[in-house]
């Protein structure tokens, strides 16, 4: 297949000797006679029965994300500001080029070798018919990843031998491969068994037709605002996305995570060993037990070993009301303190960032600033106990498809067709927002002029930015937000500034949870004598510093670059797949780099 090797430009000869070898490697010894060595078993005797499938088929869950991967998933967004920032969007295009791995097809082969050998199986149709959705469900997940990061990409539907002419075939249009992308989503919703895994670990029915509504949601917009490309179906796209999730709500086999304390329902979905299967139809399951574990403490509470991310205020001013009405409505907005500005809010808030009363074992925990650039510190991933800090020990399971994703690409999708109604929004942002506690949950009857002004200039439709504001808020650090300003076509807001909290004056402690202990102080010059406790944060004028020199919103990391042109919307394939193939064609502007 073409698997991807990282070897310097001028190894010509040793890229083209590995991937001979590598192909030789993966025919499992098949040449014309057959053989096979006495410690291998023969594919006829390998695909015998429904475990022998079974077994074979859970190698396929390896291409899901696991829990690192979760906890990194928003490193490349709008609304969270770190100390880096991805190579990708800081121009530099060597880091790039090493980072394109993601065009390994090794994965590829694995299910097209089960696809071409399982009915030998001695098992009834409806069994083999499971299994061969299943092999395409993860094919089309494997598709769909290469497409949204390279456009046209080859689609191989079989294994391949050294002597065939296609492995050094040109890439197929887009058109064509999310087609086939489709047709296997279809076998796999109308195949795989329906039966719910009670560790929401094993794909069934049901994450199959969610996933094909992420997977639809995603083409059709994109094809919608990416009019160079010259699509007219987007609306065939966008309708099946809306039946595969319609299909899943009146399943009613999951529903959202509504517990007696609102306050507790958003945030037990991410900080729970066992998932909360009610409304996770699919995690990146963890186990201390197991030793199967994340790092999101470690990554989200450390100074030197994640990236510091922490939500920007643009994004936190998003976030409505608990009477529904809109926190950038009110005069004044964006000059209030910290512990005002975060009171009264929908309560998934509470459940994203350190606030108020937070607690960790029992002591009060305001945001750290020296983890902290904005004040807006992230808890969604992390547990409350200090064990795992400093270390990748946290036993976690996170959610890689839920309930609450499939209702925003059934409410988007009605949105973006133009046939969106009250009763779509009853059964979508209703209950989203229902869950989060805000009291008034009607349909908006004016577009917020924020989230225009901010966000989405080219957006009029009132219920469409709410949709946005919703998925963004509901759905934040999991992973969903480069990929909709992809699809959106407005990956600009990447470089957007990175604003913090307001600052009321220069070298005066601030208590941000009012516990009745001063937690931070915003200074040019650290103090001769600082206040035990209190950390100094320096907004010299530079990298960081307020809007109004001695008060005002902060602005910080102001020294980072960050690029964006419109031909980053595809991502350039990697230098060593074009010496090998020749008949890649690299994606456009990226020929130079």
């Amino acid at each position: 297949m073409n698997p991807i090797f990282n070897l310097f430009k001028n190894k010509v000869i040793a890229i083209r000797l590995l991937f001979i070898v590598a192909i030789l490697f993966n025919t499992s010894c098949k040449k014309s006679f057959d053989l096979y060595p006495p410690d291998k078993i023969s594919p006829t005797n390998a695909f015998k029965t429904e475990k022998d499938l079974q077994l074979y088929a859970n190698s396929f869950y390896n291409a899901l994300p696991n829990g690192n991967d979760i906890v990194r998933g928003d490193g490349t967004s709008d609304f969270l500001a770190g100390s880096t920032v991805p190579a990708y969007i800081a121009g530099n295009y060597n880091a790039v080029q090493a980072s394109a791995a993601t065009w390994n097809f090794s994965t590829l082969r694995n299910i097209n070798y089960f696809l071409e050998n399982f009915k030998q199986a001695d098992i009834p149709d409806d069994a083999k018919n499971h299994f061969e959705g299943l092999a395409r469900f993860f094919r089309a997940w494997f598709y769909f990843e290469k497409v949204k990061q390279f456009g046209d990409v080859p689609w191989y539907d079989r294994t391949m031998e050294v002597s065939d002419p296609d492995i050094y075939k040109p890439k197929d249009d887009r058109d064509f491969v999310m087609k086939k992308v489709l047709e296997d989503l279809n076998f796999a919703t109308l195949n795989i068994r329906t039966a719910k895994d009670p560790s929401a670990s094993q794909i069934n029915r049901w994450t199959a037709l969610a996933f094909k509504s992420r997977v639809c949601l995603y083409e059709g917009t994109f094809r919608k605002y990416h009019t160079k490309y010259g699509f007219t179906d987007a609306s065939f796209w966008l309708t099946e996305s809306a039946d595969a999730a319609s299909k899943v709500i009146t399943g009613k086999q999951y529903q959202l995570n509504k517990e007696a304390n609102l306050s507790l329902s958003y945030r037990n979905l991410f900080i729970n060993e066992q998932p909360k299967t009610n409304e996770i139809m699919l995690a990146a399951v963890n186990s201390l037990s197991l030793r199967v574990l994340n790092d999101a403490n470690w990554y989200f509470t450390s100074a030197t070993y994640g990236r510091r991310l922490s939500f920007t205020k643009s994004f936190i001013n998003t976030y409505l009301n608990i009477d529904g009405s809109r926190f950038t409505d009110q005069t004044g907005f964006n000059a209030l303190p910290f512990w005002t500005e975060v009171k009264g809010r929908d309560l998934r808030l509470q459940q994203s960032i350190r606030m108020g009363d937070y607690k960790r074992e029992g002591a009060a925990a305001a945001p750290d600033f020296t983890y902290t650039y904005t004040g807006y510190m992230p808890i969604k991933f992390t547990v409350d106990a200090k064990t795992t800090d400093g270390k990748a020990e946290n036993s976690n399971s996170l959610p890689i498809l839920r309930y609450a994703e499939v209702l925003l690409n059934y409410a988007e999708a009605k949105s973006e067709l133009g046939t969106f109604t009250a009763g779509d929004w009853d059964l979508t942002i209703k209950l989203l927002r229902e869950r989060a506690g805000i009291t008034n949950v009607s349909m908006p009857v004016v577009a917020d002029n924020y989230l225009k002004t901010n966000y989405f200039p080219g957006i009029s439709d009132a219920n469409l930015l709410e949709i946005r504001r919703e998925r963004a808020i509901e759905l934040s650090m999991e992973g969903f937000r480069y990929d909709d300003l992809i699809r959106w076509k407005t990956a600009e807001l990447l470089l957007k500034p990175y604003d913090g909290l307001y600052v009321p004056a220069l070298n005066t402690p601030y208590d941000l949870n009012e516990d009745g202990v001063n937690d931070v102080a915003f200074v040019k010059t650290v103090p001769a004598n600082p206040i035990k406790g209190v950390v100094y944060f320096v907004v010299n004028g530079t990298q960081h510093f307020l809007t109004n020199d001695s008060f005002g919103v902060m602005v910080v990391q102001n020294n980072l670059k960050r690029v964006f042109e419109d031909y980053m919307y595809l991502q350039p394939i990697p230098y060593d797949q074009i010496v090998l193939n020749p008949k890649l064609v690299q994606n456009p502007n990226w020929e130079n780099k």
